[in-house]
């Protein structure tokens, strides 16, 4: 069962170690909105998202610098500044909701249950494309045991789906321009469409 966390710390302040643990196995909100042209899937909030109620707030996480390098946006943006991103046709979900210290916590049918509920939210907002970001749990969510990085094969609905790397310092197979680079590739994949 997940909670909403007692108190986030001050916008922008470091949370305590106390904040970062009341902030286990609580939830926080979506950045979404229906007609999207992409949103971005993570696995699942980390402690430092819990504790602040943004996503991808962990120091050290990549998401927001290869976001702005690939040309999603036009400058880097922080997770404070999260909701900024609606007017630029992009939003952020997780796979589960559910807030841990590690992606190693979520059990097998938390994925499988994350998965179902991903599905009937993109099938409700519509984005023209899904991009999960991290190869096990979409492998994992889905039953896809050999998807890759890139486009795949079944959408969801109208809702193109592409597998990008996770963004977690932690990811050391990909370096930040790797990161970039693929989110760059959607990126030019969703303007040849719009051209087309």
């Amino acid at each position: 069962m997940t909670r909403t966390p007692p108190q986030r710390p001050a916008s922008g302040a470091r949370p305590t170690p106390e904040e970062l643990a009341a902030a286990q196995d609580t939830t926080i909100e979506d950045v979404a909105a229906p007609g999207l042209r992409v949103l971005f899937c993570g696995i699942n909030p980390g402690l430092w998202s819990g504790a602040t109620g943004q996503h991808f707030a962990r120091p050290g996480n990549r998401f927001w610098p290869a976001l702005h390098r690939s040309g999603f946006t036009p400058r880097q943006l922080g997770p404070a500044e999260q909701r900024e991103l609606l007017a630029l046709g992009l939003g952020i979900t997780n796979v589960v909701a559910r807030t841990t210290a590690k992606a190693a916590e979520l059990t097998a049918e938390e994925y499988r249950e994350g998965g179902r509920a991903l599905e009937a939210r993109v099938r409700r907002l519509r984005p023209r494309v899904l991009a999960v970001l991290g190869i096990g749990a979409y492998r994992a969510a889905f039953g896809r045991p050999r998807a890759a990085v890139g486009p795949q094969p079944e959408p969801i609905g109208d809702t193109e789906v592409w597998l990008l790397p996770n963004p977690s310092g932690l990811n050391a197979h990909y370096t930040l321009d790797g990161i970039a680079d693929e989110f760059r590739a959607l990126r030019e994949h969703l303007e040849e469409r719009r051209e087309g």
